[in-house]
């Protein structure tokens, strides 16, 4: 198993991941150390494990509003889908009638023209 040397807030730490996966690691591991960073700007020194505990239950927060969004988002999708759906099978029904119409209409036409040729052919 791959292991990654990662410096978050000035510290070393040696890390093991899946193989392939030293890139995002070290990439995750510079996101946590700027968010130290911006928050030692902010709050001063408070101590290492506070400001990486604000970082991380920050990063918790972002991640919990993007699940949030994330459901918002397929109940939104799930209801256009049926929506979807339920007027592609209302058209289905619409065109069905609107076949039994025109076969119909065509129907007493011919009979219409049936009628008048046999109307026609009497009085010749």
């Amino acid at each position: 198993m791959p292991q990654v040397q990662v410096t978050i807030d000035g510290k070393s730490y040696r890390m093991a991941c899946g193989e392939g996966e030293e890139a995002h690691l070290t990439a995750l591991a510079e996101e946590l150390g700027q968010r130290v960073a911006e928050m030692r700007k902010s709050f001063g020194e408070i101590g290492d494990m506070r400001l990486q505990v604000m970082a991380a239950l920050t990063i918790a927060d972002e991640l919990a509003e993007a699940r949030r969004r994330l459901a918002a988002a397929e109940a939104e999708t799930t209801a256009l889908r049926a929506e979807t759906e339920r007027l592609s099978e209302a058209r289905a029904v619409e065109s069905g009638e609107l076949a039994a119409g025109v076969s119909e209409a065509a129907a007493r036409i011919e009979r219409l023209v049936q009628a008048l040729a046999g109307s026609e052919a009497r009085e010749a």
